[in-house]
């Protein structure tokens, strides 16, 4: 059969899947395929018999009409050994012959829809349906009004609430903060406000693709409902599809965007919504659902979707879930926690190898988002977020045991066995091993113990703050949700009843909703120690990999690492889980107790990592490494290239804790949170321009080239501000610094006090004051009078009354520096120190 007709023929079947009938050019029905449905006319058909390609007439291959018998869709059809983009300047001149707006371009196997007024032919699996079509041509995209449109701090609460602004409890201080909350009102933060900003310059620079990379905790569900807004609002969208790879975040969006956008557009699950979803504005489910059955096909049309966002990109587009995503036209934009500068490159040439699948996502994630640069549309990261008071840093607790320590050496942990010969060997077991091959009941005691008697107490009852323990595999969680639960009958007689742990992974039944009510704090009831107080009764969730995820649940205080990490992306998902902020006061009903609790707020979680993680993930962890992967064995599975696998061992000796260690993570963040300024260094070092004029001391034309022709330009978006912070100094840095730092002149950035007092030299050498007994007293009044403008500020305006209720330089503190050295000190400070290397 000629190349020709077999396209037309499976043209034909597609049309008459998506549900459009057949008349001949005369209006006669040559075929009802669905009655009451639209037409679609095949002109001079007869003429184009078997071989439509050869037509020297020009007639159109397919025009598709509307029910009202207006030309709709002009479909250019080739055969299918021609590619169909071929026919795109003939398909477009016929579209215009016909005001059509929309084009379809096949050869039968490959297919492009392609909406005039929004761009390029868009790539898809299956001709949209007569209504979709219709609904899509309703709203006409308008770029500039999205690119225009003004998105304040209140973009969201004028949705919430229209009128707030002048509401007399608003306006009036006293009330204004019990007014918000009250009528839980949601303000966007300024980096939030940036992250819409950047999806408008990438529009302008005719973009359709954005990528998110925000870490958890800085309110990705709040960016996108102001996202969702922005685009339905400026009649960009008609319609939404939010993504998600997981039930309980499922639930947990259609709530916000119905808590957040609920008075202008109305939000549904797709599941429960079946039959009206179209009645939406908004439809969240899950990627798994729609990929069942191939249901996204079957069910919806690739033009039912002006934006699709996907939440947790890396996750809920990856594999096959990339159909889905990819089967819808229009704007796309993808969220994530987790950077991609974090992932080891993997060189091999066997395919699919799973040990790949990791960097293979993520970087498909960038690169499905027009980012494959490296660099999202929008970064804000864990550094920025504790830097900007928005989220915490963990103190780590660093707990091995003696089995545990020998685990984690390079010699691993060595038992004589008898073999098969009946002779003595040696067989050496490692942390990858722990739970799988080596069972140690006596090392999970003392893990849970260790956690039990150092895990961070509520701050309104004392009970155990609530805490997720993630365990090696379902098996390994039960046998630690049983030991806790028994040591808490111990510790708590009479109070938990087996409730104190729950297992919540997924073999267990209800195991989502657990995660819910873990959130809602009643997960087994909650007052278990204060009836006025809300807290679940339920203290631990021990999991596996289902909590690790988007799960949001700010009040968390302590995170147990019971289990080896060797996934980047997991740590930092799984630390993710404690970042975030939390009064605990909002779930104390009796305002006379809540006078009583001194500390409400969080200010730190506990990480206990009892395998040394934190430390693999600072120290060892090769974020640069290219991994030669060997190919995985095709033998029985009882070794590999001719090794052998050591057979399973349980310990029953006692093991005992032989380090712990507690270390606060300060501003800095961890090395794994640190890499973004690695790779702006790596610029630098390469940039010819830059390394000759530093060689010539020309430093002018080096800032103004930086400032030019590398900051703030969308290809890295770096900036000087995300520079400093991601550095992880606690001051100011000068560009000319960051650029010494990257060409290894100098050798780090000093701090903030290294600076102090290098100044307070250069002053001792200059003034030379001759009272040694004043040195210390006045070496604190020059810190204080250059870093804090509040002291500056009384200091300059002898407003010395105000020193007696400062906090941090006060009466005492002046008094204790002689009467002449009060005026000496800040007439030296004004006239010789760059103040401005001092703040943040």
């Amino acid at each position: 059969m000629a190349k020709e007709a077999k396209a037309r023929i499976k043209i034909n079947k597609l049309l008459e899947e998506a549900g459009w009938c057949f008349f001949d050019e005369e209006g006669k029905k040559a075929n009802i395929l669905l009655e009451n449905n639209v037409k679609i006319t095949r002109n001079h058909l007869d003429e184009f018999g078997e071989n439509f390609e050869k037509t020297r007439n020009g007639y159109i291959d397919f025009l598709l009409l509307d029910d009202r018998g207006f030309p709709l869709i002009v479909l250019e059809a080739k055969s299918e050994d021609k590619h169909p983009l071929v026919g795109k300047e003939q398909a477009r001149e016929y579209a215009k012959a016909q005001s059509c707006r929309f084009i379809i371009l096949s050869n039968g196997n490959l297919h492009y829809f392609w909406d005039l007024e929004r761009g390029n032919p868009y790539l898809i699996t299956s001709f949209p349906e007569p209504d979709s079509v219709k609904t899509f041509k309703i709203h006409t995209p308008d770029p500039q009004k999205l690119i225009a449109e003004n998105v304040a701090e209140d973009y969201i609460a004028l949705t919430q609430l229209p009128d707030y602004a002048v509401n007399p409890a608003y306006i009036d201080d006293s009330l204004c903060s019990d007014f918000i909350t009250k009528n839980k009102l949601r303000f966007l933060r300024p980096y939030q406000m940036s992250a819409i900003e950047s999806i408008q310059a990438s529009v302008k620079e005719g973009n359709d693709r954005f990528l998110f990379e925000m870490a958890t905790g800085t309110g990705k569900t709040l960016v996108s409902a102001a996202v969702i807004k922005l685009f339905l609002r400026t009649s960009n969208a008609n319609r939404i599809l939010f993504l998600v790879d997981r039930l309980e975040l499922e639930d947990q969006a259609y709530k916000a965007f119905n808590y957040y956008l609920k008075n202008d557009y109305k939000t549904v699950i797709y599941k429960e919504n079946r039959d009206d979803w179209r009645r939406a504005e908004i439809v969240v489910t899950t990627v798994q659902s729609l990929l069942f059955n191939n249901k996204y096909q079957k069910l919806f049309s690739p033009t039912d979707f002006d934006l699709v966002v996907s939440d947790e990109a890396h996750r809920s587009i990856g594999g096959n879930s990339r159909a889905v995503f990819e089967y819808f036209v229009g704007y796309k934009l993808g969220l994530t926690a987790t950077p991609k500068d974090y992932l080891k490159k993997i060189d091999t040439t066997i395919a699919n190898d799973p040990r790949e699948t990791e960097r293979r996502m993520l970087l498909d994630t960038y690169k499905t988002f027009g980012c494959e640069s490296g660099n999202p549309t929008f970064r804000y990261s864990l550094i920025d977020g504790v830097k900007d008071g928005y989220l915490i840093n963990p103190m780590v607790v660093d707990a091995r045991t003696e089995i545990s320590t020998q685990l984690l050496s390079d010699k691993g942990y060595s038992i004589i066995k008898i073999n098969d010969e009946n002779e003595e060997e040696e067989q050496s077991y490692f942390q990858r091993d722990f739970e799988k091959k080596f069972f140690s009941e006596p090392t999970n005691k003392i893990f849970c113990k260790t956690y039990l008697e150092n895990a961070l107490p509520d701050p309104v009852t004392g009970e155990i703050g609530k805490t997720i323990v993630f365990s090696v595999s379902q098996n390994h969680a039960a046998k630690l949700t049983q030991i806790l639960n028994e040591m808490a009958d111990q510790m708590f007689p009479g109070k938990y009843n087996s409730d104190f742990a729950i297992q919540v992974t997924s073999s267990v039944h209800g195991a989502q909703q657990f995660t819910i009510n873990y959130t809602n704090n009643n997960l087994s009831g909650s007052g278990n120690f204060l009836p006025e107080y809300k807290t679940s009764k339920t203290r631990v969730c021990v999991t596996v990999g289902m909590m690790t995820t988007g799960y949001d649940c700010p009040d968390i205080l302590n995170l147990c690492l019971m289990r080896p990490i060797f996934s980047p992306t997991d740590f930092i998902q799984i630390k993710g889980r404690g970042t975030r902020k939390h009064n605990f006061l909002t779930e104390l009903r009796d305002d006379n107790l809540k006078s009583q609790i001194h500390e409400p707020d969080k200010k730190i979680f506990k990480l206990f990592d009892f395998f040394g993680n934190c430390e693999y993930f600072e120290e060892e962890y090769d974020y640069d490494q290219v991994l030669k992967l060997p190919a995985v064995s095709s033998g029985n599975g009882n070794g590999g290239n001719g090794g052998a696998t050591p057979k399973d061992f349980e310990n029953f000796d006692p093991d005992e804790i032989y380090t712990l260690r507690e270390q606060k993570i300060d501003y800095r963040g961890m090395k794994i949170d640190r890499m973004f300024f690695e790779g702006f260094e790596e610029t630098i070092k390469t940039d010819e321009f830059i390394k000759t004029n530093v060689e010539h001391g020309d430093w002018d034309k080096v800032i103004e080239y930086l400032r030019d022709k590398v900051l703030d330009k969308p290809e890295n978006y770096y900036s000087i501000d995300k520079l400093r912070k991601a550095a992880g100094v606690d001051r100011k840095l000068q560009l000319r610094e960051i650029v010494e730092k990257a060409l290894g002149i100098i050798s780090k950035f000093k701090s903030k006090d290294e600076l102090l007092e290098e100044e307070f030299d250069k002053f001792m050498l200059d003034k030379k004051p001759d009272d040694p007994s004043a040195i210390i007293a006045m070496k604190y009044f020059f810190k204080a009078y250059t870093t804090d403008s509040v002291v500056r500020d009384l200091i300059d305006n002898g407003r010395y009354a105000g020193l007696y209720t400062n906090p941090t330089f006060s009466m005492n503190h002046y008094e204790a520096v002689p009467e002449e050295w009060r005026t000496i000190i800040p007439e030296y400070i004004k006239d010789y120190v760059p103040l401005n290397q001092f703040t943040i």
